[in-house]
């Protein structure tokens, strides 16, 4: 990153993201990684992928993967900044739309808009889905892994940590 424009104009991106974010960061991986990968070359595929798994394989909030982001690009005051940006504008309307869902719950149109959102956000998943996939698979293995991971999350209640574990250990074995 150079200057801080380009700070700023990461921020006030970020901002307006957080105002996309429904149903968390993940709905917007696609926006962010042409933001930060593809249009200013802050950061790799792979280092975007590396930071996105790190950020979900450690416990707590999803958003943790927009700091480690802001860190990648412009240090302390980058994570802080970031953290910022995508939590504050999305916390003021979380709060702001909270209090009027009790109030207008009973009014149609505002059952229709939250039904509305409901498809928006699985398209918003899955769109991050298919970006991380084709950012992070780099071999047919990489691939085959993807796609069993999937198919075991959809149809058995086996623990995601199992998961993470065995592909950690493929990883550090060197197949991969």
């Amino acid at each position: 990153m150079s200057g801080n424009d380009s700070l700023w104009g990461f921020v006030l991106h970020l901002s307006l993201l957080s105002l996309l974010a429904i149903g968390g960061v993940n709905t917007i991986l696609p926006e962010l990684h042409r933001f930060v990968v593809l249009d200013h070359s802050w950061m790799t595929n792979e280092q975007f992928t590396a930071l996105f798994a790190l950020a979900q394989a450690a416990p707590g909030p999803n958003v943790i993967f927009v700091t480690l982001i802001g860190w990648q690009v412009a240090g302390v005051v980058g994570a802080l900044l970031a953290t910022i940006a995508i939590c504050g504008p999305a916390t003021v309307i979380a709060y702001v739309v909270t209090r009027l869902s009790t109030q207008w719950q009973h009014l149609k149109w505002f059952r229709v808009l939250r039904s509305g959102l409901v498809p928006l956000t699985t398209g918003l998943m899955i769109a991050s889905a298919w970006l991380l996939t084709a950012a992070s698979a780099q071999s047919v293995f990489s691939y085959i892994i993807t796609i069993t991971t999937a198919l075991v999350m959809l149809t058995t209640r086996v623990n995601p940590l199992w998961l993470l574990a065995l592909a950690g250990g493929v990883g550090a074995g060197g197949i991969l």
